[in-house]
């Protein structure tokens, strides 16, 4: 069955990313698309300030952009992806869900209210159920779902793989690609032949998001996970592909053989974007690498390697396409799964 879908925010970083990859998928057809009142009213090849290498798709080029207000748009859509900035998204998202419109949000806003699934498909899709919640909650005849940070979705699904180990403490240093501050995020100046060591909000996003994600949904309320986590977040002058540093402490014994197998093992999904499998694991111990690695499975895919046994667990690297896995894929994955579980 294909749904008709619409992208909040088509003219960004993310919106090119979510028509690049929703314009060839055999489910979803894109019939919406908004942004700025700059933008609205013109074809989108005019709105667009295209910096993908393929051309925009023929059957997006000429769709006039809408204002993002619930007004402006088709009543018949099915599902809207949003990936507005943060500050947008907190203002007008709910609104798209009170019209009666079901949201898979890229978003940072409201990642951690109680009533919102924060969802990595094959990681917690269970979670998803926390809809019905979410509409008795808050009268929403729609609803709304959100992925998490690019970086929190390079690391979770290795975190998940080595849970039944009794995950207790985790330990994180990401060197992050500029992509994923946005087109207008850093500067050539500030970037190049440099490291930058903060990324405001960053590190408490990976702390947080990380217990929600690997947490127990029980059909009334969702706890987070027991584990602490600790993150540094530095962005590095590579394009596309976050790279992380993890150490991995648990409570059982585990041996760097134990871990490559649960991470091998680690299931995917039956989704038109899940990759399998989920996580490669390198032998050399020089990969995962940005440039070498990011696209695999169509940048959907996480890498890990270099693991090596440490005291209390393992350290290894991870990597995954920050706006592919990370950004515009996790939303079109979280409305493969939305279709799946009947709430279209």
């Amino acid at each position: 069955m294909t749904h008709t879908v619409g992208i909040l925010g088509a003219t960004g970083a993310v919106g090119q990313r979510l028509i690049q990859l929703l314009d060839p998928h055999p489910d979803f057809e894109i019939a919406a698309l908004t942004a700025s009142e700059d933008s609205a009213g013109k074809p989108y090849r005019k709105a667009a300030k295209w910096r993908i290498s393929e051309p925009i798709p023929d059957d997006v080029a000429d769709l006039t952009v809408s204002e993002t207000d619930p007004d402006a748009i088709s009543d018949d859509i099915d599902l809207l992806f949003s990936s507005l900035p943060s500050s947008v998204g907190e203002r007008v998202e709910s609104g798209f869900c009170e019209a009666g419109y079901v949201v898979s949000s890229n978003s940072s806003n409201q990642r951690m209210a109680e009533d919102i699934p924060l969802i990595i498909p094959e990681v917690n899709a269970d979670h998803l159920a926390l809809l019905e919640v979410q509409r008795d909650s808050r009268g929403w005849d729609g609803a709304m779902v959100k992925n998490p940070n690019c970086s929190t979705i390079t690391m979770v699904p290795t975190l998940a793989a080595l849970d039944d180990f009794g995950l207790s403490r985790v330990h994180v240093a990401t060197l992050q690609a500029v992509s994923g501050a946005g087109y207008d995020g850093v500067t050539s100046m500030e970037i190049i032949d440099n490291a930058i060591p903060h990324i405001g909000g960053e590190e408490e996003k990976m702390e947080s998001e990380s217990r929600k994600l690997l947490g127990k949904f029980d059909g009334a309320e969702l706890s987070m996970h027991d584990a602490t986590v600790s993150a540094s977040c530095n962005r590095i002058p590579t394009l596309d592909g976050h790279l992380e540093n993890v150490w991995a402490e648990v409570e059982d014994e585990m041996s760097v053989e134990d871990a490559i197998e649960a991470m091998e093992s680690y299931p995917s999904l039956d989704l038109p974007s899940s990759p399998d499998p989920l996580i490669e694991v390198f032998e050399e111990p020089d990969r995962p690498q940005p440039r070498l690695d990011r696209e695999r499975e169509e940048g959907m895919q996480i890498c890990a390697g270099g693991l090596r046994e440490s005291e209390t667990g393992v350290q290894y690297n991870c990597l995954a396409h920050n706006t592919l896995r990370g950004a515009a894929g996790a939303s079109v994955l979280n409305g493969e799964l939305l279709a799946e579980q009947g709430y279209l």
